[in-house]
């Protein structure tokens, strides 16, 4: 037997076990310790929850546990996988353990997909370089392997280029990778943040059920407590390296134990179901009645290709953010919610319909008129590892708009007001020297943020702007957008598919489907008390930060999908 195939042999007892785990990373600066002294055990076909805010040490664990580690990364400890060592393995023989024995879904799927590539050849590419199967029959299980992690027409998808599909279903892709071979341990970084609440339930169900039939033990990176408590067994939270809290899942999120945990749980925007929830939704709405609308669209379609590939990404869209409001675009995934955006940003020219801006018409306005119109926009987009330049450090990442928008100010002045909105979005001021590769996930969007605040916009245009952010830096950056948007007055145009973060931070809502609109109003009445049946499935879909009351909804979710998918085959 090769060392590659005793690495991939399952083993009794743990499927996972770390005993006294460090990281140290060697930077320019010093040794910077990442991870310390962390001890956990991941049952077979249990899932251990690893929590904690951004920068605390749950994605290096993560890393450790399969060899993934920068070069600048030294690790002591143990961390075996399956009963065999990971600290320490060389490269050849961890090959044979990845992707087989564990595999892993990574946070940002921009970077684990290759974008030269059709995501059904590299779906098959993954089975075949663990399994003696024919090409023809590793085709055939990524188009499977598409349809049962829910994308639509996975034929014709298998096909796709990674940017030819949203963010959440690339996120899919990556799920549908990792689950490919059925593997003993599965460690999942952030495995729902790109998706919308319907798909997310179905990913868990899925999950939950590989877990239950083969046995597959879950090591499950987040920082939605609501993911936690629908889908964990056990809980460990980390802070600052170490794991301070660890047990049952309803003991950690019903009765904490340590403070950090309190304050973490307390951050935990909650989606209301009674009445009591929408003051704090229609009070802003009222100042926002009656001023001019910022951004309007009105009949919009939007038509991408010809012919037979021809694709309505937008249906006779129409919608209006005035001064001071937040409107929240929500949607399942592929709905038009980031067209619509892009639209009204004029970087989507509409196929029909008319585009408004500062109370200008889009299409009458070119290249220079146009270019001051943006001037007044501040935009914070998805995927934040693609929307900063890794030659830039952060300073000059942010510094950018006033380069290109201000070009009066002097490099002092430049620097001020980095450091200032540095300072809003809860960042130290230091990092401006740094690369954004030295950065967190959740770091790093919220230098997304600070580069769409330094200009001070009219408009801001958040396309899942939190989707990154653990929970406590997600409520200090909603309330850091809240209180500029008091000063400023300017609209914020709102795209996200946590509809408890919509329903805490929105004034009104606009619900889409398939490119059109299914129903939009204040958040109060839109989401408490829906008229459309479809509106009712995404909220029945929002996990809720309470195991026993999770258990409970998903029991009632599940029976109402069965009951439907009865109805539809009388």
């Amino acid at each position: 037997m090769t060392a590659a195939e005793s690495l991939a042999a399952p083993a009794a007892g743990p499927i996972l076990q770390l005993d006294d785990l460090g990281v140290v990373f060697t930077t320019q600066s010093g040794e910077v310790p990442a991870v310390r002294g962390v001890s956990l055990l991941v049952e077979p076909g249990e899932t251990l929850a690893l929590v904690g805010e951004s920068g605390s040490g749950k994605s290096t664990v993560a890393l450790a546990a399969t060899g993934l580690l920068a070069d600048n990364a030294r690790a002591t400890g143990s961390a075996a996988v399956a009963g065999t060592e990971v600290i320490g393995a060389g490269e050849a023989a961890l090959a044979g353990l990845r992707g087989r024995t564990v595999s892993m879904v990574f946070q940002e799927p921009a970077t684990a997909l290759d974008p030269l590539t059709r995501v059904g050849k590299q779906i098959a590419e993954v089975v075949r370089n663990h399994r003696d199967v024919s090409a023809k029959d590793a085709a055939a299980e990524a188009v499977d392997l598409l349809r049962r992690v829910g994308i639509p027409e996975p034929e014709k998808r298998a096909s796709a280029y990674p940017f030819q599909l949203s963010g959440g279903q690339r996120q899919r892709v990556v799920i549908a990778m990792a689950i490919a071979n059925e593997p003993a341990l599965l460690i999942a970084d952030e495995p729902t943040t790109a998706l919308d609440v319907t798909v997310q339930a179905e990913i868990l169900d899925l999950l939950r059920r590989l877990a239950a039939e083969t046995g597959t033990g879950v090591l499950l990176v987040t920082h939605n407590m609501g993911v936690v408590a629908d889908f964990a067994d056990r809980v460990a939270v980390m802070y600052q390296g170490t794991v301070v809290e660890t047990g049952p899942v309803e003991d950690v999120l019903l009765r904490p134990s340590h403070e950090y945990t309190r304050r973490l749980l307390a951050a935990v925007p909650r989606l209301s179901v009674a009445d009591a929830g929408a003051p704090h939704a229609a009070r802003p709405a009222a100042s926002a009645a009656g001023s001019e609308p910022v951004v309007e669209l009105d009949g919009v379609s939007v038509v991408f290709g010809r012919g037979r590939n021809a694709v309505r990404a937008l249906d006779g869209v129409s919608l209006t953010v005035h001064q001071g409001e937040t409107l929240g675009l929500v949607g399942e995934s592929g709905s038009g919610k980031s067209t619509a955006s892009r639209v009204a940003l004029g970087l989507v020219p509409p196929t029909e319909g008319t585009v408004s801006l500062f109370g200008t018409g889009l299409a009458r306005t070119r290249s220079r008129a146009r270019r001051a119109l943006r001037a007044g926009i501040g935009v914070v987009l998805q995927d934040p590892v693609a929307s900063l330049d890794a030659r830039m450090t952060v300073g000059e990442c942010v510094a950018e708009p006033l380069r290109v928008h201000r070009r009066g100010l002097t490099a002092r002045e430049r620097q001020d007001r980095v450091a200032t909105v540095l300072d809003r979005v809860r960042l130290p001021r230091e990092v401006a020297r740094r690369a954004p590769r030295e950065l967190s996930g959740g770091q790093r969007q919220r230098v997304s943020l600070a580069r769409a605040l330094v200009l001070e916009p009219r408009l801001l245009v958040a396309d899942e702007p939190t989707s990154a952010l653990d929970v406590s830096v997600q409520e200090a950056v909603l309330e850091v957008i809240s209180e500029l948007q008091a000063e400023l007055g300017f609209a914020c145009l709102f795209v996200s598919h946590d509809l408890a973060v919509v329903q805490h931070f929105a004034q009104r809502v606009v619900v889409m489907r398939a490119g059109r609109v299914e129903e939009q109003g204040d958040t109060g009445s839109t989401l408490l008390r829906p008229e459309t049946d479809y509106t009712r499935r995404l909220l029945a879909a929002v996990p809720v930060p309470d195991p026993v009351v999770q258990r409970g909804r998903r029991a009632e979710r599940l029976a109402t999908l069965a009951a439907g998918r009865t109805e539809a085959t009388a």
